[in-house]
C-alpha cells in the first residue's frame, strides 16, 4: 500500500466507468490507474509553457499577499 492522503474525486458515471473497465483491462486497482493519471497530467503541464507562465504570475500574486499578511501581523 502507498501512503499518502486519501483524495475523494467525483465524476460522471461514464467516465467512472471508462476507467473501471480500463482498470481491469490493465489487471490494476482504479486508484493506481487514477495516480497514472495524475502523473501523466503533472508531466504535461510542466512541459507547457503557457501553463509555466500562469504559475509564475501566481506565485507572485501569493507572494505579494503573504508578505502583506505578515507585515499586518507584526507589533
Amino acid at each position: 500500500m502507498i501512503d499518502g492522503r486519501v483524495i475523494s474525486v467525483r465524476m460522471p458515471d461514464e467516465l467512472a466507468e471508462q476507467i473501471d473497465a480500463m482498470a481491469r483491462a490493465e489487471g490494476v486497482s482504479v486508484s493506481e490507474a487514477m495516480r497514472a493519471a495524475a502523473y501523466r497530467y503533472i508531466a504535461t503541464r510542466r512541459s507547457d509553457h503557457d501553463f509555466q507562465e500562469r504559475l509564475r504570475k501566481r506565485l507572485e500574486e501569493d507572494r505579494e499577499v503573504l508578505e502583506a499578511l505578515a507585515e499586518s501581523s507584526k507589533p
